[in-house]
């Protein structure tokens, strides 16, 4: 599966952006989705998670409340709606994929996603 990564941008704290992720493919429907974020001169660190299904989410502590993992697989996209954006949001987005991230327990690890996209900036202004 290849991924496409959009919707990054500008935006002032306080504000939302939706972050969209278009995969290739006829099996996107079977691939948990991940959302990952690297901010400059920080490691890549997860975001939120969503089961092939849609019947699965996980956040990260830090996004909690505030961010909205959600899937189409009719459309084999998924999306990252951002709320209430703060500053330290600011980053590079990745989305990934893989078939067995939930089934083995590492949604919340680089290593386990299989396929990358190119990533999306986003930058959240004080």
């Amino acid at each position: 599966v290849q991924l496409q990564a959009s919707g990054g941008g500008l935006v002032q704290a306080g504000g939302s952006l939706r972050l969209s992720c278009a995969a290739s493919g006829r099996t996107f429907g079977t691939y948990d989705m991940g959302w990952f974020r690297q901010a400059p001169g920080k490691e890549r660190e997860f975001v939120a998670a969503i089961k092939w299904s849609g019947s699965s989410t996980y956040y990260a502590d830090s996004v909690k409340g505030r961010f909205t993992i959600s899937r189409d697989n009719a459309k084999n996209t998924v999306y990252l709606q951002m709320n209430s954006l703060k500053p330290e949001d600011t980053a590079v987005y990745y989305c990934a994929a893989d078939p067995l991230a939930f089934r083995s327990g590492v949604i919340s690890t680089i290593s386990g996603y299989d396929h990358w996209g190119q990533g999306t900036l986003v930058t959240v202004s004080s």
